[in-house]
């Protein structure tokens, strides 16, 4: 299978190894990785404050380096993300766009995937060989959850990760506060629901914080960084590609504090 890597704006620019993790698992499973270059934003943020017609350009630039019929898949490391491609591209397409983008867009949510959909619905796997040796709790982003739908998929890759202490997060639905823009225009609301979050996250005494998007984990992992709480965030794509042979080890410039919120 032929699967193009969208490794999205956030990644790209502050997380790159997400997107390197998320190749590697791919890859592992036989498939072949691709990376359009010209891929950049996907408009989520346009589009959830307010800015539908600006998010156009974004979703022309999707369709154009995604629609290729020699790519099957479509694969993101964040629920939001391609919960934002899923939900959004068509129908801003339709009420800005052309005819041909919106049957663009139809194309190309169709084959997009959140990682967690894509091994376990795509690839039919929920054990990857993978070893994590650490005490773990898993928040359950907004978008996955409400969006996306994917249920338990990201539990259940988890659950399989050998020597992994998986840890149930209290409240582990409840949002973390970032939300984008949300978090920069209701910034008090949003320091209050971070809060709520990281006290459920020291409660389970976990060492590492993951979930599928690293806009949430930023969130959470810079608010346990001021409160020196010694507790780390980490993307799960990055433990799943942690393998006793290769052991990922995510380096203090993963969630780095001078770009936490």
């Amino acid at each position: 299978m032929r699967v193009a890597l969208f490794s999205t704006c956030i990644g790209d620019a502050l997380f790159p190894d997400v997107a390197k993790a998320t190749a590697v698992i791919i890859s592992r499973l036989g498939h072949e990785v691709v990376f359009p270059k010209q891929q950049t934003c996907c408009g989520q943020m346009h589009v959830n404050t307010g800015y539908q017609r600006e998010a156009v350009p974004q979703i022309e630039n999707y369709v154009d380096a995604f629609s290729d019929p020699s790519i099957d898949c479509v694969v993101a490391p964040s629920g939001s993300c391609a919960g934002a491609v899923r939900e959004q591209h068509v129908h801003v397409a339709s009420r800005y766009g052309t005819p041909a983008l919106v049957d663009g867009a139809k194309t190309t949510a169709k084959k997009t995937y959140d990682l967690t959909e894509f091994l376990i619905d795509v690839c039919g796997v929920d054990q990857l060989g993978a070893f994590f040796p650490h005490r773990v709790t898993y928040h359950s982003t907004c978008h996955s959850l409400r969006f996306l739908k994917v249920g338990d998929r990201p539990l259940r890759l988890l659950r399989n990760v050998e020597s992994i202490d998986l840890v149930e997060l209290p409240h582990a639905d409840e949002c973390c506060g970032f939300g984008g823009t949300f978090s920069v225009k209701n910034a008090e609301t949003s320091a209050a629901m971070v809060t709520d979050k990281t006290r459920n996250v020291k409660s389970t005494e976990a060492e590492y914080v993951t979930a599928g998007d690293a806009s949430c984990l930023m969130n959470i992992g810079g608010a346990l960084s001021r409160q020196h709480s010694g507790v780390r965030a980490i993307h799960m794509a990055e433990i799943l590609a942690s393998t006793k042979q290769h052991p990922w080890s995510p380096t203090e410039a993963v969630y780095p504090k001078e770009v936490m919120l």
